[in-house]
């Protein structure tokens, strides 16, 4: 038995559209493949999931869902077959006729008089769906143009390309909410199936705007930290922000260089690591005469030659 979409999800029926956003996105997180390589369970965990969310984050397929469930309002229709006509007769002692669109409209006639073409016709009620295959009274139904392919740009926030999201593109006037999955590079394209007009897919080449901080290397993250002189010869804690929106405290290790790097496993894109560039920032300006000898002093304890080993030396 299918597992209730809701109950997948985690969220009431009632939820709120940002509240499914937000059980969707933690939870795809969890279980996305590249955080659970070879992991079976969790991949069919997160089709689930993607699925869920496919429907719930449609306002027509949640209101469809909500009325009929997961096989949508004509599933019990019955098995006429490709071209068939199905047709439920209520009341006591009713029943079901399955079968030939031509048949159907015959038995109507018969039913409900107009002998000779006269009657009402059951296209003309039903939408045509009697004539939906051969012809329905002697008339053709013109055959639709081919559905064209359209090519699209957009441009994600660095954030949504990082962590999974949803944008919004302008297409015939209308917009189409295209589902960004988390990890996607600048330049990659996804499919949008049958959103274009005249039924056509939509390609959309993926943008991913700069950060004002961060900074992209595959899977990881940069981060540039400025510390103080004497935070990088004595040491200390430093407070950094993270890509999924935390934010961290980090320790500075006594006698840290400009450039060197601190790893936070994890902290990455789509399972990868984020990396933290120290930069050692001077006071501007010349020092006081007694900062300057207090500086002087350290110099002369300290008469290492940073330079010592650099090849142009």
């Amino acid at each position: 038995m299918a597992r209730d979409f809701y109950e997948i999800l985690g969220v009431k029926k009632n939820a709120s559209q940002e509240d499914i956003t937000k059980a969707y996105r933690k939870l795809a997180r969890q279980y996305h493949p590249d955080r659970n390589p070879g992991d079976k369970n969790a991949e069919t965990r997160f089709k689930e999931i993607q699925n869920a969310y496919d429907v719930l984050n449609d306002p027509k397929k949640r209101a469809q869902y909500d009325q009929f469930g997961e096989a949508g309002p004509f599933a019990g229709a019955g098995g006429a077959g490709p071209g068939g006509f199905t047709f439920n007769f209520g009341g006591p002692g009713g029943g079901t006729f399955q079968g030939d669109p031509e048949v159907a409209q015959e038995l109507f006639r018969r039913f409900f008089g107009g002998g000779g073409g006269a009657g009402p016709d059951l296209g003309d009620i039903f939408g045509n769906a009697a004539g939906a295959t051969g012809t329905n009274r002697g008339r053709s139904r013109s055959r639709k143009p081919p559905a064209q392919d359209v090519e699209a740009e957009v441009t994600v926030p660095f954030q949504t390309a990082a962590t999974g999201g949803t944008v919004g593109l302008q297409m015939d006037g209308h917009e189409i909410e295209v589902k960004v999955p988390a990890g996607i590079e600048d330049g990659k394209r996804l499919r949008v199936a049958g959103q274009a007009p005249g039924g056509g897919d939509i390609f959309v080449r993926i943008r991913v705007a700069p950060h004002p901080y961060f900074k992209r290397e595959a899977k990881d993250v940069i981060l540039e930290v400025p510390i103080s002189v004497g935070e990088a010869i004595l040491g200390g804690t430093v407070e950094v922000p993270t890509v999924d929106g935390r934010r961290v405290d980090v320790k500075i290790r006594p006698g840290t260089s400009s450039g060197m790097r601190t790893r936070l496993p994890g902290f990455g894109i789509a399972g990868g690591d984020q990396y933290l560039v120290f930069k050692v920032v001077v006071p501007k300006g010349a020092p006081d005469e007694k900062t300057r000898q207090l500086v002087e002093e350290y110099a002369r304890l300290h008469a290492e030659d940073p330079r010592a080993d650099v090849p142009w030396k």
